[in-house]
């Protein structure tokens, strides 16, 4: 027996106990209607999802080649059609998640219009898109199982055994396009009731995994900007704290904490941490900051002093009244701040780079996994590094420290397009196409995304269309480039009535009225055009 068969007996029972009543509810249309609509609550999806990555983790620590990959989306409809294509050319969503980035929700999301990445965006925009997401990528479900039981329907009809015991073995052995989210909240969207709040309402929508970042939340910088401010330890531990609470209290025991730290970068901190004896967390964070050595006599109006081995330090503060850390501690930094959180609740780490260097990275992981040998990271591909200018600068590097003659190179344009058939340039692409892979077996990288992939590439397919619409091409530039590709690529939206429903609809409109009810996909359909 199957969960479909099952479904099928159970509402036949209650059809029967039922009576004349529901003389016109036919089991196997509502049992349909109970595969299409799998996930009910968005926290089912968040006890679904979380329990595939936790799944995925332990078999990352097994065999790191086994990573995970998820693209940053805007809107249910990107997210969607991600999924099914990943469906339709990979075969399985295994190991392929979803991305929400507070960046694309500042930038497309919020309702007072495009704005940096600095917190401003509305905090109920990220659950709200959570909760749209997968809307969509149930919709996916629905469509795609309608399409399997109107297979069905005509292979009975047609008395093909084989065929409908085939389409039967597809409904039952059926996956989802629901996968995991990794959604940002930022540093928290205030303090850590705040933060708690925002967090429920993300796992209510369906998040299983929560990315939190330790800067001050109202100085919050894109990872990628200048002027980032960080917190000290006990600060973030307490967000971290809260945003477990807000799992525990809804009963998602095992969601995923992802810990960023932007140390690397950030070279400000708003406030000094609390220290109560030399060594401890507190002290340790201050010892990063620059200071001047001063006597009693040199103390000045205002001054904050530190006490450290007899000695008085007047840490160096800005204008601003934030203090600056000493350069070239960054990655110290980084080290103990990861360290810190993964000893503090965080399952997963982030470390904002400036460049995607795998040894550089790598060097970090090694000092974070000295302390805690499973420690692992999820990783930003960002498009804010230039891919092709970086990895042509490695290669020249690499090629001049094996006395390779690089003369004819200029390493710092490198960009240029008259690099694009050298050696150097296919041994960058290479590096580039391994990336991924190499940063996980070498850099301790469980998950790789890309931010904010679909915001570039729906700018440039627009750009591509506009350019030929409006110009010389006129209505070929949309046949020639979108059609006519969606045609022979098989892309499911060419039957853009089917995917917004139309199909579904009137399947459910057959369900609830039987014969008198009006379908809108009879001949003069003119998606029938594409069948």
């Amino acid at each position: 027996m199957t969960r479909y068969q099952d479904d099928i007996d159970a509402i036949q029972a209650l059809k029967a106990a039922a009576g004349s009543p529901w003389n016109a509810i036919d089991p196997e249309s509502a049992a349909r209607m109970r595969a299409q609509n799998r996930f009910r609550t968005g926290l089912e999806i968040a006890q679904y999802t979380a329990d595939i990555m936790r799944r995925d983790m332990e078999e990352y620590d097994a065999d790191s080649s086994l990573y995970t990959q998820s693209l940053g989306v805007w809107h249910g409809f990107i997210g969607q059609q991600k999924l099914i294509s990943i469906k339709k050319h990979l075969k399985s969503t295994n190991k392929r998640y979803l991305y929400l980035s507070g960046w694309m929700v500042a930038a497309l999301r919020s309702e007072f219009g495009p704005l940096p990445d600095q917190s401003m965006h509305e905090k109920t925009a990220v659950p709200a898109l959570i909760e749209e997401l997968y809307t969509f990528l149930r919709q996916a479900d629905a469509r795609e199982l309608d399409l399997l039981f109107t297979r069905l329907d005509a292979a009975r009809a047609a008395g093909d055994e084989t065929a409908a015991e085939f389409i039967q073995s597809q409904i039952d052995d059926y996956e989802t396009h629901v996968v995991p989210i990794i959604a940002d909240i930022d540093a928290g969207f205030g303090n850590p009731e705040a933060t708690y709040l925002l967090a429920k309402k993300m796992i209510e929508a369906g998040a299983c995994a929560i990315q939190i970042e330790n800067q001050v939340s109202d100085e919050k910088q894109c990872g990628h900007q200048d002027g980032k401010v960080t917190v000290p330890h006990e600060d973030f531990i307490a967000k971290l704290n809260a945003v477990r609470y807000a799992f525990l209290e809804l009963g998602i025991d095992n969601g995923v904490i992802v810990a960023r730290t932007d140390s690397l970068g950030a070279g400000l901190t708003q406030k000094l941490a609390v220290t109560q004896e030399p060594g401890d967390l507190g002290d340790q964070y201050n010892a990063f900051l620059d200071v001047e050595e001063i006597s009693e006599a040199e103390l000045g109006n205002g001054d904050v002093i530190i006490k450290r081995d007899g000695r008085l330090l007047r840490p160096r503060r800005l204008a601003s009244n934030l203090y600056q850390f000493r350069p070239g501690t960054g990655e110290e930094r980084v080290v103990l701040d990861c360290i810190t959180s993964l000893r503090n609740g965080a399952d997963l780490l982030w470390i904002e780079t400036e460049k995607p260097h795998v040894d550089q990275i790598a060097d970090m992981v090694d000092a974070i996994r000295a302390e805690i040998p499973n420690a692992k990271l999820v990783y930003n591909n960002s498009p804010s590094f230039n891919w092709t200018l970086n990895f042509r600068q490695q290669v020249y590097d690499l090629l001049a420290e094996q006395g390779e003659d690089v003369s004819g190179y200029d390493r710092g344009a490198l960009m240029s397009v008259e690099y694009d058939d050298t050696e150097l340039a296919r041994l960058a692409d290479e590096k580039i196409r391994t990336f991924q892979r190499d940063g996980s077996a070498r850099a301790g990288i469980f998950h790789h995304l890309i931010t904010l992939p679909t915001y570039h590439t729906a700018a440039l397919s627009t750009d591509d269309l506009a350019k030929g619409y409006f110009g010389d091409e006129g209505m070929l530039a949309y046949v020639k480039g979108v059609q006519r590709r969606e045609i022979r690529g098989g892309i499911a939206t060419v039957k853009h009535q089917n995917m917004a429903g139309s199909d579904l609809g009137d399947n459910h409109k057959e369900y609830f009225a039987g014969d008198a009810a009006l379908k809108a996909g009879g001949q003069h359909n003119t998606m029938n055009q594409f069948s």
